[in-house]
């Protein structure tokens, strides 16, 4: 499907309100995190979630993460989370840091990949954080680019790559990280830093000396 992209900047006073009912109505929303500018939806429902992978033309093999508003929100979707997720949490949430858990049977299937983990993180952005408040606390969101192309940092790259595949980008300016979250396999014993990104695993390892690398 073609839309109209429209551009609202994050501070309109009608930014949130929009956002949140586009969301709720099943559309994907592009807006700024901590790290890059991410593309998400309403994670309950299915037909969303297949405009979110459509709109990136990300291959369904690959699960999308989930943002919270808050660390006791995982529980919406997150069953019995290890120890070394409280931790962790704590140490770096809210920011960089996505924490792969057990999903609960509730959790779209087609949002994990078919799989029984989902990734988790709270992003170190109120707005974002807002969003995600107004969805019940979770929100399903993935970085806003074409499968396979660079996460954008400003709203100039995801329109370079979505203009005309998502009804509504909200421009924040530029992301003041820049850089994907650094992502923790859970549920792995031991632990396995799957991506290194805004978080080094020497910096991650001072509160999970297990953790290693693929």
């Amino acid at each position: 499907m073609r839309y109209h992209t429209r551009v609202l900047d994050v501070t309109d006073c009608g930014a949130l309100t929009e956002a949140v009912e586009r969301l709720r109505r099943g559309e994907v929303v592009a807006f700024p995190t901590d790290t890059v500018y991410g593309l998400g939806c309403d994670l309950w429902q299915e037909a969303a979630i297949a405009r979110l992978y459509e709109a990136k033309d990300r291959p369904a093999s690959l699960a999308i993460p989930v943002l919270v508003c808050a660390a006791a929100h995982v529980s919406r979707v997150a069953s019995d989370p290890p120890a070394a997720y409280a931790a962790l949490a704590e140490r770096f949430w809210p920011g960089a840091l996505t924490l792969i858990v057990r999903r609960l049977p509730r959790v779209p299937a087609l949002l994990c990949a078919g799989g029984d983990t989902v990734a988790v993180r709270m992003p170190d952005h109120a707005f974002v954080r807002q969003l995600a408040e107004a969805l019940g606390g979770a929100l399903a969101a993935t970085s806003a680019n074409l499968s396979g192309r660079p996460a954008p940092a400003s709203a100039v790259e995801v329109l370079a790559d979505l203009d005309g595949r998502i009804p509504l980008l909200l421009d924040g300016g530029r992301c003041g990280g820049g850089v994907a979250s650094s992502i923790v396999d859970l549920v792995s014993d031991p632990p396995v830093l799957l991506r290194q990104g805004a978080l080094s695993l020497d910096v991650l390892c001072d509160v999970l000396p297990t953790l290693v690398l693929p």
